[in-house]
């Protein structure tokens, strides 16, 4: 039976990261390390214990009996432990380590970049890497500690914390209607629209008024792009009108640059959430990071 002190814990991480990533390559990237050094700690674990804990196959690594039950159990020493930091460390306001951030790229541009610089003034140990990309990534497999998530949220094995909810505006440029503006969404089939092509069905919305009273619509694009960020520069160019969320375009509707069209028709909305792994409890880092992205919206 092997003894507790033949076992180098630190292999516990390494076993944890090569379960997680699916691969010794992976997980080689996750911990910054060389590929054979992975693998050595893996073949040095495995004769620490005494059993089988994977089998290689030419594509992937797979658990066996013994291994899954094993990373179960790495799987709660490893959290007991953050939690033990956590609760040692609590006594200090001084956040120290890597953050990993993921956000799509015009939100990371637009707000967590600027809260990155703010958090890392705060707490100068603080390191953190933004993560910018308009797909949905796996957590888990990148080493994600907290995702940005805008919209409705789908279900997911990870727990989420609702930033702020958001209302979506249908705008134009100021100078886009040469006479009076539409009073009826009916009247808008006529006028390009730009659409943001990452949604699910980017041309159609339903506009409510009164919480009953509904008209969807499909629009007829004029222009396609996968950035918020493009649409709203298209917009603000003349190319026609597009659905935006208030936060982005608040400034320019108040500084006469955008029009809101129908405003006492609305559209669906959402909400900005931040999404993190289901450990039993989320790092002093995330809960910081949340908490200043709150404030920003209060």
């Amino acid at each position: 039976m092997a003894n507790l002190f033949d076992i180098n814990l630190n292999r516990l991480v390494v076993f944890a990261a090569v379960v997680e990533t699916g691969s010794i390559t992976a997980a080689a990237k996750r911990l910054g390390l060389a590929k054979t050094m992975v693998s050595a700690h893996m073949q040095k674990l495995e004769a620490e214990i005494g059993s089988n804990l994977l089998v290689r196959t030419t594509r992937r690594l797979h658990l066996t009996e013994a291994g899954s039950g094993f990373y179960e159990a790495c799987q709660k020493i490893l959290r007991d432990t953050e939690l033990a930091i956590t609760q040692a460390n609590s006594n200090t306001r001084q956040l120290r380590g890597k953050l990993r951030i993921a956000a799509s790229i015009d939100y990371g541009a637009s707000v967590i970049a600027p809260l990155a610089v703010q958090l890392n003034k705060e707490h100068p140990e603080l390191h953190i890497d933004i993560i910018a990309n308009d797909h949905r990534i796996d957590m888990v497999a990148e080493g994600i500690d907290v995702s940005i998530r805008i919209g409705r949220l789908a279900d997911s094995s990870h727990k989420a914390a609702l930033i702020a909810p958001f209302e979506e505006f249908l705008v134009a440029s100021a100078d886009f209607f040469a006479g009076d503006l539409p009073e009826s969404p009916e009247q808008l089939d006529v006028y390009p629209f730009v659409g943001l092509s990452v949604l699910p069905n980017p041309l159609y919305w339903t506009f409510t008024r009164n919480n009953f009273a509904s008209v969807t619509l499909r629009f007829h694009s004029s222009i396609m792009t996968n950035t918020s960020l493009a649409v709203q520069s298209a917009v603000l160019a003349g190319a026609g009108i597009a659905v935006l969320p208030d936060y982005s375009v608040k400034k320019d509707i108040a500084e006469g640059r955008l029009v809101r069209l129908l405003p006492e028709w609305s559209l669906p909305g959402g909400g900005i959430y931040a999404v993190f792994p289901a450990l039993i409890q989320r790092s002093q880092k995330v809960s910081v990071f949340i908490e200043a992205l709150k404030q920003r919206y209060s």
